[in-house]
């Protein structure tokens, strides 16, 4: 490998994109083009990277099995980068198998990290934790090591473990502080940020208050019912009763769980159940089968009986009834809670993310961006999606909050 080569490469590793293109920018064999393509990742023009790195791939030839595979490799990382979901994971597999032949144990690393990335996108978060785990001896630089302990902490987040979250989150700034980029250290520092701000709402007897990811912990392991309108289900210790295909059943527990432990008028019922704004006697029938199926619902949990006035929800070992709302009540919060990263998203990668289909998802974004809440550039299926530049659920100091809590993921249903 020559001076340039090996010098742009060190400035790669450095976060120097524009260092290393002073060296390579204006060569064309195999090393040069793969990267050009690294560079202009880092440098955010991802749609270039991609060709560069293609052209790097093809060039190296079916003998130098190694350079093809780190070209995939860095491939896979820029589809990640812009929200590619639906890259095909058995390159990135035959790629790591092949840098395992080679005991080119860096990129193995690297390939495991983005395969951990890519689960945790999809809120698929046991498969990311095995990924990282197969990591278990590497001894990862520092930058690797930072991204790894970023995956630990989302995860750690997303299943409400704060302390395990806070250590990831320590052991990410040390790495971070080793490699002297800033852009490490300011994602970092992003990420600590949001075990500080809000992340839900408490709603009881007729009160609210902000509650940050360690308070939402502490809820969820009390003795406490908690109806969760953050994933749609009745909490209760170790027991999650799920209403999530359930809209008009959530809807009447939420109602009668902010009353608790006062009952609720059958016209109220109605009209936060069905929707409906003038009561009759069809509707009456109607609110009778429904709490019939919620009654067998929560059975576990709790009894739902009627009163002259309407219905009262009685818990049955809990001494309180909560309700843990959304930081905010947005329409279509989750496709808000995946742009809020900031990554420009396609229709198709959003589906993934959600578990819906993209026609579904279609639907939602054009109601977003008729109301100015989302951004789309790009047409047919270059078309991409962001949140404005100060969305709402990134606004500054303190009105900012967590999407924590909105982002899909799958949850233990008994």
């Amino acid at each position: 490998m020559d001076s340039l080569i090996t010098a742009a490469a060190h400035a790669l590793a450095a976060g120097d994109p524009l260092g290393a293109l002073k060296r390579v920018a204006l060569r064309e064999d195999p090393p040069a083009l793969a990267l050009r393509g690294i560079a202009m990742a880092q440098l955010g023009d991802l749609s270039r990277a991609r060709e560069l790195l293609k052209r790097a791939a093809r060039a190296f030839g079916p003998r130098e099995a190694m350079a093809r595979a780190r070209c995939t490799l860095a491939e896979c990382e820029v589809a990640l980068a812009s929200r590619d979901l639906d890259w095909p994971s058995k390159e990135l597999a035959a790629a790591r198998q092949i840098l395992e032949t080679h005991d080119d144990r860096h990129n193995v690393a690297l390939a495991r990290s983005l395969e951990s990335r890519w689960f945790l996108l999809l809120g698929r978060l046991d498969e990311a934790q095995a990924a990282l785990a197969a990591l278990d001896g590497y001894d990862l630089a520092p930058p690797l090591r930072v991204t790894c302990e970023l995956v630990v902490a989302t995860i750690a987040m997303r299943r409400l473990e704060t302390r395990p979250a806070s250590q990831a989150i320590a052991r990410a700034r040390s790495a971070a502080g080793r490699t002297g980029i800033p852009a490490l250290a300011a994602e970092v520092e992003t990420m600590a940020r949001a075990l500080e701000i809000p992340a839900a709402r408490l709603l009881s007897k007729g009160e609210e208050r902000a509650l940050v990811l360690a308070d939402v912990e502490s809820l969820l392991g009390s003795d406490a019912l908690v109806v969760d309108a953050c994933r749609h289900v009745v909490r209760e210790d170790e027991r999650i009763l799920s209403l999530a295909g359930r809209p008009v059943l959530f809807a009447l527990a939420r109602t009668l769980a902010e009353a608790w432990p006062s009952d609720v008028s059958r016209d109220e019922l109605v009209r936060r159940g069905f929707g409906g704004r003038r009561v009759d006697e069809s509707h009456r029938a109607r609110l009778r089968v429904e709490m019939g199926r919620l009654r067998k619902i929560l059975s576990p949990v709790a009894d739902v009986r009627a009163t002259a006035r309407g219905f009262v929800l009685e818990a049955k070992r809990a001494n309180d009834v909560v309700v843990l709302a959304r930081p905010v009540e947005e329409e279509h919060s989750t496709v808000l809670a995946l742009l809020a990263d900031g990554e420009a998203w396609s229709s198709s990668a959003l589906a993934l993310a959600m578990g819906s289909s993209q026609r579904t998802v279609q639907r939602a974004l054009d109601t977003l961006l008729a109301a100015g809440k989302v951004q789309a550039w790009g047409h047919g299926r270059a078309r991409r999606w962001t949140a404005p530049l100060v969305p709402p659920f990134t606004a500054p100091t303190t009105n900012a909050f967590t999407t924590m809590l909105l982002l899909p993921s799958h949850l233990p249903i008994d």
